[in-house]
């Protein structure tokens, strides 16, 4: 039987966990057996005794290293900078991880996994095709994130968001934009409406206008040139900084009348493109503020400081980091359930099979046997 494990993540609160009781049901006739670490779940809120019922056998965190042929994580390596050297040192050669793993950018930890023999495949490579949807992690941390940074919008935000016609007079409802109308910034417009603000919503791609509207809110149009702001995986792309600029300036108008800013535009191993400059921020009424989902990417607003709250000219910026660990129970059952659907299309006959032709194992695999196989990683490693 495969043997296949999960653990306490152990990247600084990091709340969840890469697989619940639930999940372990996508796998139950293809031949694996599960390890855990005592407790992996608890912080979740999946107890031990859960996943003991599913026939998971519970040992300590270096028994299931020493013993899965298949390690599952949230944060991998490559994201968990402060601890995922010590992870590193359990891992064996052969091995396989699967996880988060921000290849793209964390190059040097791509090359310490290929070093340590650990073949890794990261769930953020997932290919945007029908047959990956249901392994799409990335798209449903963005639900997440795009969900909780309205309510961290509505509770910080010095009025209410529903229109309120009181014995006291008419309370007028707050205005919220979101900025990115992909997963997050959908979810985002979602929320607000359904916490009766007046919502708008703005993209580059103008392919989206049809979403944005569907949810009951306004696509603002600016009147710019944006021909291939998408690629073929539905991502947004990196446009020119000319592009950026003019976008600036037609956004400032719409902005000054903002109760609420939601920024959500990242491209994907790309630093976040700059759409909010100080000038821009500092025309909103005083009250108003931003909440920067890209904030771990380097954010969006130029005041932007990840993991802190800014204040400029009574105009407050929150760039918000892990997002989905903040509502770990939801987080963890969604991921769990992507990374089960991955691992069961990866096992054939109670064994791991890594089919480099085929396309959804191929843009995923960034280390195997040794090396770094996957090809825009290997562009992007510096020439020794």
């Amino acid at each position: 039987m495969l043997t296949v494990g999960f653990v306490s993540e152990s990247s600084p609160g990091e709340l969840r966990v890469a697989m619940v009781p639930g999940a372990i049901s996508v796998l139950n006739k293809s031949g694996v057996e599960w390890l855990m670490e005592t407790g992996a779940g608890m912080r979740a809120g999946f107890p031990d005794s859960e996943y003991a019922a599913k026939g998971v056998r519970i040992v300590s965190r270096n028994e299931v290293f020493a013993n899965a042929a298949v390690m599952l994580q949230v944060r991998g390596v490559g994201a968990n900078p402060e601890t995922g050297a010590s992870d590193l040192a359990l891992f064996r050669r052969g091995q396989t991880a699967i996880g988060f793993g921000e290849p793209l950018t964390a190059l040097d930890a791509a090359r310490s996994l290929a070093e340590h023999g650990v073949n890794f495949l990261a769930m953020e490579l997932m290919p945007r095709i029908t047959r990956a949807q249901s392994m799409d992690a990335l798209s449903s941390m963005a639900t997440i994130a795009g969900y909780k940074a309205v309510l961290i919008a509505a509770d910080n935000l010095p009025r209410m968001f529903p229109m309120l016609m009181t014995a006291a007079g008419t309370v007028a409802p707050a205005r919220v934009l979101v900025i990115g109308a992909g997963v997050a910034g959908l979810q985002a417009i979602a929320t607000a409406r359904r916490l009766g603000a007046v919502v708008s919503g703005y993209d580059i791609r103008a392919a989206v206008k049809e979403q944005i509207e569907s949810l009951g809110a306004r696509f603002v149009v600016l009147e710019i040139e944006n021909a291939g702001a998408e690629d073929k995986g539905g991502y947004a792309k990196a446009m020119s900084e000319d592009f950026y600029r003019r976008q600036r300036e037609a956004l400032a108008n719409v902005l000054a009348e903002q109760n609420v800013v939601i920024t959500t535009a990242a491209v994907p191993g790309k630093k976040a493109p700059i759409l909010i400059t100080k000038e821009m921020a500092e025309r909103m009424a005083p009250g108003s503020m931003i909440v920067d989902i890209a904030a771990e990417r380097g954010g969006n607003c130029e005041l932007t400081r990840p993991g802190e709250v800014v204040e400029q000219n009574g105009v407050r910026i929150l760039g918000p980091l892990n997002l989905p660990s903040t509502i770990p129970f939801h987080a963890s059952q969604m991921y769990a359930k992507n990374i089960a659907t991955f691992l069961k299309y990866l096992v054939k006959d109670g064994q791991l099979v890594l089919n480099r032709e085929d396309e959804i194992v191929r843009e995923t695999l960034v280390t195997f046997d040794g090396e770094v196989v996957h090809p825009r990683i290997r562009e992007a490693q510096p020439v020794s």
